[in-house]
Protein backbone atom coordinates (compact mmCIF):
# COMPACT_ATOMS: atom_id res chain seq x y z
CA UNK A 1 0.00 0.00 0.00
CA UNK A 2 3.06 2.42 1.02
CA UNK A 3 4.41 1.91 -2.43
CA UNK A 4 1.21 2.64 -4.24
CA UNK A 5 1.10 6.15 -2.25
CA UNK A 6 4.64 6.76 -2.87
CA UNK A 7 4.28 6.10 -6.66
CA UNK A 8 1.41 8.22 -7.00
CA UNK A 9 3.19 10.98 -5.38
CA UNK A 10 6.05 10.51 -7.31
CA UNK A 11 3.74 10.90 -10.54
CA UNK A 12 2.09 13.97 -9.28
CA UNK A 13 5.40 15.59 -8.47
CA UNK A 14 6.93 14.78 -12.28
CA UNK A 15 3.01 16.16 -13.38
CA UNK A 16 3.63 19.19 -11.95
CA UNK A 17 7.08 19.46 -13.33
CA UNK A 18 5.97 19.07 -16.67
CA UNK A 19 3.25 21.30 -16.56
CA UNK A 20 5.43 24.08 -15.07
CA UNK A 21 7.82 23.33 -17.79
CA UNK A 22 5.10 23.01 -20.80
CA UNK A 23 3.59 26.86 -19.20
CA UNK A 24 7.43 28.36 -19.23
CA UNK A 25 7.82 27.29 -22.63
CA UNK A 26 4.82 28.85 -24.08
CA UNK A 27 4.45 31.92 -21.92
CA UNK A 28 7.62 32.89 -19.94
CA UNK A 29 8.79 32.62 -16.45
CA UNK A 30 6.45 35.30 -15.11
CA UNK A 31 3.38 33.05 -16.19
CA UNK A 32 3.93 30.40 -13.44
CA UNK A 33 0.98 30.39 -10.99
CA UNK A 34 0.16 27.65 -8.56
CA UNK A 35 -3.46 28.03 -8.80
CA UNK A 36 -3.30 27.68 -12.79
CA UNK A 37 -0.75 24.82 -12.06
CA UNK A 38 -3.28 22.75 -9.26
CA UNK A 39 -6.47 23.10 -11.58
CA UNK A 40 -4.28 21.83 -14.97
CA UNK A 41 -2.95 18.96 -12.53
CA UNK A 42 -6.08 18.07 -11.07
CA UNK A 43 -4.49 18.96 -7.48
CA UNK A 44 -5.13 21.20 -4.90
CA UNK A 45 -3.17 23.93 -4.28
CA UNK A 46 -1.46 23.00 -1.14
CA UNK A 47 -0.32 19.55 -3.24
CA UNK A 48 1.78 21.49 -4.72
CA UNK A 49 3.30 22.56 -1.69
CA UNK A 50 3.56 19.01 -0.18
CA UNK A 51 6.12 18.56 -3.13
CA UNK A 52 7.72 21.78 -3.18
CA UNK A 53 8.71 25.25 -0.90
CA UNK A 54 7.80 27.16 -3.17
CA UNK A 55 7.33 27.85 -6.88
CA UNK A 56 11.24 29.09 -6.94
CA UNK A 57 11.89 25.25 -6.14
CA UNK A 58 9.41 24.05 -8.96
CA UNK A 59 11.32 26.52 -11.32
CA UNK A 60 14.60 24.92 -10.17
CA UNK A 61 13.34 21.68 -11.54
CA UNK A 62 12.21 22.60 -14.41
CA UNK A 63 15.56 24.87 -15.40
CA UNK A 64 17.14 21.38 -13.89
CA UNK A 65 15.48 19.92 -17.08
CA UNK A 66 16.16 22.72 -19.38
CA UNK A 67 20.14 22.47 -18.41
CA UNK A 68 20.68 19.16 -19.36
CA UNK A 69 19.12 19.75 -22.81
CA UNK A 70 21.47 22.72 -23.43
CA UNK A 71 24.19 20.88 -22.13
CA UNK A 72 23.35 17.75 -24.41
CA UNK A 73 23.18 20.28 -26.97
CA UNK A 74 26.52 22.07 -27.07
CA UNK A 75 28.24 18.48 -26.10
CA UNK A 76 26.87 17.38 -29.33
CA UNK A 77 28.42 20.54 -30.87
CA UNK A 78 31.79 20.16 -29.48
CA UNK A 79 31.83 16.51 -30.25
CA UNK A 80 31.40 17.27 -33.84
CA UNK A 81 34.26 19.56 -33.99
CA UNK A 82 36.47 17.36 -32.23
CA UNK A 83 39.85 18.04 -34.04
CA UNK A 84 39.17 21.52 -35.20
CA UNK A 85 41.77 24.51 -33.74
CA UNK A 86 40.13 25.69 -30.49
CA UNK A 87 38.76 29.10 -31.76
CA UNK A 88 36.40 26.76 -34.19
CA UNK A 89 35.21 25.02 -31.10
CA UNK A 90 34.11 27.95 -29.69
CA UNK A 91 32.43 28.86 -32.46
CA UNK A 92 30.92 25.71 -32.90
CA UNK A 93 29.60 25.60 -29.37
CA UNK A 94 28.45 29.17 -29.11
CA UNK A 95 26.11 28.59 -32.05
CA UNK A 96 24.81 25.93 -30.37
CA UNK A 97 23.82 27.78 -27.45
CA UNK A 98 22.34 30.56 -29.90
CA UNK A 99 20.31 27.85 -31.24
CA UNK A 100 19.01 26.49 -28.35
CA UNK A 101 18.32 29.78 -26.91
CA UNK A 102 16.31 30.26 -29.93
CA UNK A 103 14.77 27.55 -30.16
CA UNK A 104 13.33 27.68 -26.75
CA UNK A 105 13.33 31.38 -25.70
CA UNK A 106 11.52 31.47 -22.20
CA UNK A 107 12.85 28.29 -21.19
CA UNK A 108 16.20 29.84 -21.74
CA UNK A 109 15.18 32.99 -20.38
CA UNK A 110 14.30 31.38 -16.89
CA UNK A 111 17.87 29.80 -16.44
CA UNK A 112 18.78 33.25 -15.95
CA UNK A 113 15.79 35.16 -14.43
CA UNK A 114 15.30 32.73 -11.30
CA UNK A 115 16.60 35.02 -8.31
CA UNK A 116 19.55 33.28 -6.80
CA UNK A 117 23.52 34.06 -6.32
CA UNK A 118 26.56 32.42 -6.32
CA UNK A 119 26.54 33.48 -2.31
CA UNK A 120 23.25 32.56 -1.82
CA UNK A 121 21.28 28.52 -1.64
CA UNK A 122 22.14 27.71 -5.19
CA UNK A 123 21.58 23.73 -5.61
CA UNK A 124 24.52 21.48 -5.89
CA UNK A 125 23.41 20.21 -9.25
CA UNK A 126 22.74 23.54 -10.52
CA UNK A 127 26.28 24.85 -9.81
CA UNK A 128 27.45 21.72 -11.71
CA UNK A 129 25.33 22.09 -15.06
CA UNK A 130 26.97 25.25 -15.22
CA UNK A 131 30.31 24.40 -14.36
CA UNK A 132 29.96 21.25 -17.04
CA UNK A 133 28.73 24.47 -19.82
CA UNK A 134 32.20 26.58 -18.46
CA UNK A 135 34.31 23.56 -18.71
CA UNK A 136 33.46 23.13 -22.18
CA UNK A 137 34.65 26.70 -23.12
CA UNK A 138 37.60 26.45 -21.04
CA UNK A 139 39.36 23.56 -22.08
CA UNK A 140 39.58 25.15 -26.23
CA UNK A 141 40.78 28.48 -24.02
CA UNK A 142 43.81 26.68 -22.08
CA UNK A 143 44.86 25.45 -25.54
CA UNK A 144 44.63 29.29 -26.82
CA UNK A 145 45.98 30.94 -23.44
CA UNK A 146 48.82 28.36 -22.25
CA UNK A 147 50.48 30.67 -19.65
CA UNK A 148 46.96 31.81 -17.52
CA UNK A 149 47.14 30.61 -14.55
CA UNK A 150 43.67 28.78 -12.94
CA UNK A 151 42.00 32.35 -12.02
CA UNK A 152 42.76 33.67 -15.44
CA UNK A 153 41.47 30.70 -17.05
CA UNK A 154 37.97 31.11 -15.21
CA UNK A 155 37.97 34.70 -15.47
CA UNK A 156 38.56 34.60 -19.66
CA UNK A 157 35.71 31.40 -19.24
CA UNK A 158 33.30 33.75 -17.48
CA UNK A 159 34.15 36.67 -20.04
CA UNK A 160 33.37 34.74 -23.19
CA UNK A 161 30.67 32.89 -21.85
CA UNK A 162 28.82 36.46 -20.75
CA UNK A 163 30.13 38.04 -24.15
CA UNK A 164 28.18 35.07 -26.62
CA UNK A 165 25.33 35.25 -23.86
CA UNK A 166 24.79 38.63 -24.40
CA UNK A 167 24.59 38.53 -28.24
CA UNK A 168 22.34 36.07 -27.54
CA UNK A 169 20.00 38.17 -25.56
CA UNK A 170 20.54 41.27 -27.10
CA UNK A 171 19.94 39.71 -30.08
CA UNK A 172 16.95 37.39 -29.36
CA UNK A 173 14.92 40.57 -27.29
CA UNK A 174 15.60 42.86 -30.62
CA UNK A 175 17.44 45.11 -28.69
CA UNK A 176 18.43 48.46 -30.18
CA UNK A 177 21.98 47.43 -29.28
CA UNK A 178 21.67 44.18 -30.80
CA UNK A 179 21.67 42.73 -34.13
CA UNK A 180 19.11 41.22 -36.79
CA UNK A 181 18.42 37.87 -35.63
CA UNK A 182 20.11 36.29 -38.85
CA UNK A 183 23.65 38.02 -37.90
CA UNK A 184 24.09 37.16 -34.68
CA UNK A 185 25.67 33.91 -35.83
CA UNK A 186 28.54 35.79 -37.70
CA UNK A 187 28.63 38.60 -34.71
CA UNK A 188 29.75 35.36 -32.56
CA UNK A 189 32.24 34.28 -35.33
CA UNK A 190 33.89 37.59 -35.90
CA UNK A 191 34.33 37.81 -31.75
CA UNK A 192 35.88 34.50 -31.40
CA UNK A 193 37.83 34.38 -34.15
CA UNK A 194 39.58 37.26 -32.52
CA UNK A 195 40.42 35.41 -29.26
CA UNK A 196 43.86 35.18 -28.71
CA UNK A 197 44.87 36.50 -31.96
CA UNK A 198 48.47 38.87 -32.02
CA UNK A 199 47.89 41.81 -33.32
Amino acid sequence: MAGKVEARKAALREKLVDLAEAQIEAEGLASLRARDLAKEAGCAVGAIYSHFDDLHALTLEVNGRTFIRLGAVVGAAVEEAEGKAPNERLIAMSHAYLGFAADHPKLWRALFDVQMSSDGPVPEWYSAAMMRLFRFISEPLAEIFPDFDGRELDLMTRTLFSSVHGITLLGLENRISGVPGEQLRTMIRLLLEQVGQKN
